[in-house]
């Protein structure tokens, strides 16, 4: 039977519907839908329209994972998901299920999903007359002696009903005979005493036994009945039975006394003597079992004390027939009831059942997400059975409650897996007892991971030093980033960002591994070419969507001593600056077939240090591998001490002494390095490092860098006092004003820095090569600058001249690149 249904297909039902749902939430002491149905109802019954009165329409049933929960019950009910309607899954018994008590429901929570909601539904389980009364034994003998007086009464145990209500209302008669009748009295208790009332003197000579027959019948429809048989023994003489001073008595015991404990001490008194005034008490014979495995009679006392486990959530009163007989023959006996209710103490810990739907949580979860349905239940009374509910630690998880002992465990705020993973949350229910009892239940939420983390690197640049003409394929580099996130979110793969680099991508000069982030160079770099690649690495996590970054490499490509030397053809010279008279367009290097410098002219008679011709070279690698220096030998390997002489490091070809005709007319020189002394004819400029050196050379760069501002000071101070020695000359310029300098040895060592070096035609007016980006720095080993008296060099040339015009296009140019 219905007794409230909601919803309906039509519009004002289900606004209806929606109301009353509303206000039984808001109320939270009732179900918002009430059912019932029969105890021993069969497979199939149906219950309700349950989806009906709910609001929802049959086809979103699956779709939206409708389900419905016992909370601590067996599956005794079921929702058909075709039609959604209710119906009785399994036998429900109502006095297994709620035994003697006049209420009995089966509470179910109606879940469905997208989005999530949660409906409470109370099924009443209504009594049918399944039960007939039963009397605690089949037989009864009843001792009765023939002298007792008319109307006198012999108590009798009346059945139990397992049954409620009507069905438990039982009504009572006594087989026909002529000398007993039924006496039925209902006490303040609502006890049913029951009783034979003599109508007619008994004589045991006339009659010995009685057999009557009590039956009981119940109010259900159809009735139903039990009965017991009654034998009347007619004893001889005993005239005065026990007397109780009450009938009933009345004890409060707490349960969980202890064994031993006093209930009551029963008196009763006969006016007989001698044995037949000598009393004995005793339980009834038909008093239930339970009775007396819980409770002792002393025989001759009358104490009735506790032997067994008081339990109130198992019996709440206890009803104990008492007899008392006398010693006469034959001995009478009277009868009197103790009633003995239990008082409920707090001895019951609450206790608490999760229901996990939906974990683990996403860390994106709204807040409001249900991730758990939690009950709590106590098996005391009152306030001993009171419970609250409590949720620790404080964070982003609480309880909602959402019913009488039910609870919604909610998400209220943001989570983090990168920050927690997990939460163990401890739930405390405590009843309302004095001292409280509690319980705990931990609750695991597992939060999944949500691709809300990109790769990160490190540091947004690195700088990467890679020698030239490395072989292709060498690993230059190792990129690695990191993802927070778990499983594919955190899975990342490199790749590279491409763009041209002169007038070429990217991906022709290095690669990158989609797995290791190792970094390729796929071809041999060239220092003259390209002295720094920027170079972008993306890493991209394998989340939905994915999340990437950047960084770059600043890859600097080192200088290797990878150029030869080449010197240049010389210039038209002036009256100052004489010039080869043979000079070619193209650089010559002195190998056969390279244009050959023309015959210089000197005057006899000029004195030491006049300038005659100047060397021109360059070298297209940088720092020490573009280092030149300047050696003159005689051509024939003639002995004897050379008329001329070359500035080491200037190029400056020069006479050592006056020239007298003993010197002849014509001097072969030959310019070379101090390797290149086996050259047969020719000019040549070499580079101050060979093979052998290169590597110290490219170590000591590092110190070089150190040594640059403590010798700075040095620097400035021999320049001032040679551009001062210099200016004390007349000046001869070749091409502009610019005053020559001179990079000198010292004692800590000499250094000259251009900024930047291109492949170019030489410059038309200094003669030199290229702009160089190099730091050359020049070994304290090396001979230091010879001044115009020891060297035979004059301040002011024309080769001097050009030779800083040189150096100053180098530092001009490379300052403008950047």
């Amino acid at each position: 039977m219905l007794i409230r249904r909601g919803g309906g297909r039509g519009s004002r039902r289900r606004l209806l519907t929606a109301v009353l749902l509303l206000v039984t939430v808001w109320a939270g002491g009732s179900s918002q839908l009430h059912y019932s149905v029969p105890e021993e109802a069969k497979h199939g019954t149906f219950v309700g329209r349950i989806a009906q009165d709910l609001g929802l329409e049959v086809g979103e049933l699956v779709p939206r994972m409708f389900r419905a929960v016992s909370q601590g019950r067996r599956d005794y009910l079921e929702v058909n998901l075709q039609n959604g309607i209710l119906f009785v899954n399994s036998r429900i018994d109502r006095e297994e299920l709620c035994g003697r008590s006049p209420a009995c429901s089966i509470h179910l929570e109606v879940i469905v999903d997208k989005p999530l909601r949660v409906d409470h539904v109370e099924v009443e389980v209504k009594d049918i007359n399944d039960n007939p009364p039963v009397f605690p034994v089949a037989q009864k003998t009843l001792l009765i002696a023939e002298s007792r007086l008319l109307d006198s009464r012999f108590p009798l145990e009346g059945a139990s009903d397992a049954d409620i209500g009507a069905n438990a209302l039982l009504t009572y008669s006594l087989s026909n005979n002529d000398y007993f009748s039924l006496d039925v009295k209902r006490s303040d208790e609502h006890i049913k005493s029951l009783g034979l009332v003599l109508k007619k003197p008994l004589d045991r000579e006339e009659t010995a036994q009685l057999h009557l027959v009590l039956t009981a019948v119940d109010g259900g429809k159809p009735e139903l009945t039990g009965s017991m048989k009654l034998l009347v023994m007619v004893l001889d003489a005993n005239d005065n039975a026990p007397q109780f001073d009450r009938a009933v008595y009345k004890v409060r015991l707490p349960e969980n006394t202890s064994n031993g404990t006093l209930v009551i001490q029963l008196n009763a008194t006969d006016q007989d003597e001698g044995s037949n005034g000598v009393v004995s008490y005793s339980f009834s014979g038909d008093v239930f079992p339970e009775v007396k495995s819980k409770f002792r009679i002393d025989p001759d006392s009358g104490e009735i004390k506790v032997v067994g486990m008081i339990d109130f959530e198992e019996v709440k009163l206890h009803e104990i027939q008492v007899e008392a007989t006398d010693r006469g023959n034959p001995p009478m006996v009277e009868h009197c009831t103790v009633l003995v209710e239990v008082v409920d103490t707090n001895d019951n810990t609450p206790e608490i059942t999760v229901t996990s739907l939906s974990l683990p949580v996403r860390e994106d979860a709204l807040p409001g997400t249900v991730i758990a349905l939690i009950s709590v239940s106590d098996r005391d009374s009152g306030a001993n059975g009171q419970v609250t509910c409590t949720l620790t630690p404080p964070g982003p998880f609480g309880l909602v409650s959402t019913f009488k002992n039910y609870y919604s465990l909610v998400l209220q705020g943001p989570v983090d897996r990168e920050k927690v993973a997990a939460y163990v949350l401890l739930v405390t229910a405590r009843d309302g007892g004095d001292p409280a009892l509690e319980a705990t239940a931990s609750v695991s939420v597992a939060i999944a991971d949500v691709n809300d983390n990109a790769p990160a690197f490190a540091q947004p640049a690195y700088t990467v030093l890679v020698k030239e003409n490395n072989p292709p394929g060498s690993h230059i580099f190792t990129v690695s980033a990191r993802d927070p996130d778990a499983q594919e979110n955190a899975l990342v793969s490199y790749s590279l960002v491409d763009r041209p680099v002169r007038e070429r991508p990217l991906s022709s000069y290095v690669s990158v591994h989609a797995e290791s982030g190792r970094v390729y160079a796929l071809q041999p770099l060239d220092h003259e070419e390209l002295e720094l690649l920027q170079v972008q690495v993306n890493a991209r996590d394998a989340g939905v969507p994915a999340l990437d970054s950047n960084v770059t490499l600043q890859v600097f490509v080192l200088d290797e001593n990878d150029n030869a030397p080449v010197v240049l053809p010389p210039h038209s010279g002036t009256a100052a600056s004489p010039s080869w008279s043979s000079a070619g367009s193209s650089p010559w290097s002195g190998s056969p077939g390279a244009p050959q410098p023309g015959p210089e002219l000197v005057p006899q008679g000029v004195g030491a240090g006049h300038p005659v011709a100047k060397i021109r070279a360059v070298d297209l690698d940088s720092g020490y591998n573009a280092w030149l220096s300047y050696e003159l030998r005689e051509a024939g390997g003639g002995a004897g001490r050379s008329p001329f002489r070359i500035g080491l490091y200037t190029g400056e070809i020069s006479t050592t002494r006056p020239l007298d005709e003993a010197d002849g007319p014509r001097h072969t020189l030959l310019v070379v390095d101090g390797k290149a002394a086996s050259r047969a004819s020719g000019v040549r400029a070499s580079g101050a490092s060979g093979g052998g050196q290169r590597a110290a050379l490219v170590d000591v760069n590092v110190y070089l860098i150190i040594a640059i501002c403590a010798v700075s000071s040095l620097f400035v101070l021999t320049v001032l006092l040679y551009t001062a020695l210099r200016c004390s000359a007349p000046p001869r310029d070749l091409c502009g004003p610019v005053p020559p300098a001179l990079v000198c040895s010292s004692a800590v060592g000499s250094w000259s820095y251009s900024q930047q070096r291109r492949r170019q035609r030489p410059n038309a007016c200094a003669g030199d090569g290229a702009a160089k980006s190099d730091l050359m720095a020049f070994s304290p080993s090396l001979p230091p600058c010879p001044g115009p008296r020891d060297s035979g060099e004059q301040p002011g040339n024309s080769a001097d001249q050009s030779g800083k015009v040189s150096l100053n296009n180098r530092i001009t140019g490379k300052i403008q690149e950047k």
